[in-house]
C-alpha cells in the first residue's frame, strides 16, 4: 500500500519461521511488532494503537480465535484476520461470530494474497475511520450554519418547529430496533434533523394555509425534496445522507417521489425516515386539521403497509409502543 503514514500491524505466531515471513512480507508499506504469544500481544495492545492484528490459530493457552475475541472486546475498530492451517466449518464459524473477523488465510499462505488481504482490511479500516469522521464533522457543522438553517425552519410555523428533532427520535429508535449498527444509525440521525431542511424555500403562506391544497400547490410542496438536495449537496463527504433525504417521500408500491423508484429498491434508511416522518405528521397539529391521537396515526400506517411503506418496517415500528422510552416521549410531546 502506497501510503505515506505506515499503519501498525500486530502479527502473532508462536513457531518463529512463520513470525519472520509475515514480517518480511509485510515491513515494507506498514509498521510491524512481531508477538510469540497471545499474552505478550495483550501488552503490545495496551502499549500502541493498532489498526490490524493478524493471529495464528493453533498457538498454546489462548487460541488465534480467543484473542482475535479479546481484540473484538477491547479494541473493536482495530482490524482482524485470522490465519490458520485448518479449515473446519466450526472454527470458522467462531471466528466471524465471536471474534467478527475481517478475513481468514489459509496456512501456508501466498504472500502476494497476504498483502492483498492486509490492504483490504486497512482499506476497511479507513473507510470507517471517514464514516466517523463525517459524523463529526457534521456535528460540527451543527453548531454554525446547518444548526441555523434548522432552527430557521422551526421557526417558520408551529407545524414545521421542533418537527427535525421528533422525526430524528423516532428513526433512531426504529433503527435501533432494527438492529442497525452505529454507522448507520448516524447516518440515519443526521439525515433526520435534515430531511426537511429544504422546506425554508416553500413559503409560509402555502405552509400555513387552511384550506385543500390545489394540485399546483402539492406539487410546490414536493419541492421541498430537490431544494434539501441543492442545499447540501455541496457539503464535503454528504453524499449517503443526501440520497437518504432525497428519497424518503418514495412509496414501497413506487408511487412516491421523487423517482417513483419502488421496495428495497428505496434505501432502507429512507424507508425508516418516511415512517417517522409520516407518524410525526399525523400526531402534530396543522393548519387545516388536529393531530391524531398515537394510536390512529398508526393504525393509519398499518393501513398503508405494502403500499406507502415497508411492510416489515411497520410490524417494528409497532413493537416501539411497547417501549416505555417510546411511549414516554410520545405522550410527552402532545403536552408541548
Amino acid at each position: 500500500m502506497s501510503e505515506d503514514k505506515k499503519y501498525n500491524i500486530l502479527i502473532v505466531d508462536d513457531e518463529e519461521d512463520n513470525l519472520a515471513l509475515l514480517y518480511r512480507t509485510l515491513r515494507h508499506d506498514y509498521n510491524v511488532v512481531k508477538c510469540l504469544s497471545a499474552a505478550e500481544a495483550m501488552e503490545k495492545l495496551k502499549e500502541m494503537d493498532f489498526q490490524l492484528v493478524i493471529s495464528d490459530h493453533k498457538m498454546p493457552h489462548m487460541s488465534g480465535v480467543e484473542l482475535l475475541k479479546y481484540v473484538y472486546d477491547n479494541y473493536p475498530k482495530t482490524m482482524r484476520v485470522l490465519l490458520t492451517a485448518y479449515s473446519e466449518v466450526p472454527l470458522l464459524i467462531d471466528a466471524i461470530n465471536y471474534a467478527n473477523i475481517y478475513r481468514y488465510i489459509k496456512k501456508p499462505f501466498n504472500p502476494e494474497e497476504l498483502v492483498m488481504v492486509v490492504d483490504g482490511a486497512i482499506e476497511y479500516y479507513l473507510l470507517k475511520q471517514d464514516n466517523e469522521n463525517l459524523i463529526q464533522d457534521l456535528n460540527e457543522l451543527f453548531s454554525g450554519t446547518i444548526k441555523a438553517i434548522v432552527e430557521a425552519l422551526d421557526a417558520k410555523d408551529s407545524f414545521t418547529a421542533g418537527r427535525s428533532k421528533r422525526v430524528t427520535f423516532y428513526s433512531v429508535r426504529l433503527a435501533q430496533k432494527m438492529g442497525l449498527n452505529e454507522e448507520q444509525i448516524g447516518e440515519i440521525e443526521i439525515a433526520g434533523l435534515l430531511h426537511d431542511i429544504g422546506m425554508i424555500g416553500i413559503s409560509d403562506e402555502l405552509l400555513s394555509k387552511v384550506e385543500t391544497l390545489t394540485p399546483e400547490e402539492i406539487n410546490e410542496i414536493k419541492k421541498h425534496v430537490t431544494y434539501s438536495v441543492k442545499i447540501l449537496d455541496d457539503i464535503k463527504h454528504l453524499k449517503v445522507i443526501v440520497e437518504i433525504i432525497k428519497h424518503h417521500h418514495e412509496y414501497w408500491d413506487g408511487n412516491g417521489y421523487p423517482d417513483g423508484i419502488a421496495g428495497k429498491d428505496i434505501p432502507l434508511a429512507s424507508r425508516i425516515i418516511a415512517i417517522a416522518d409520516a407518524f410525526d405528521g399525523m400526531t402534530s397539529n396543522r393548519a387545516y386539521r388536529k393531530a391524531k391521537s398515537p394510536e390512529e396515526a398508526l393504525a393509519t400506517i398499518k393501513e398503508l403497509a405494502g403500499r406507502q411503506f415497508d411492510p416489515n418496517l411497520v410490524g417494528q415500528f409497532e413493537l416501539l409502543f411497547d417501549d416505555e422510552e417510546f411511549k414516554e416521549f410520545v405522550n410527552r410531546q402532545r403536552t408541548v
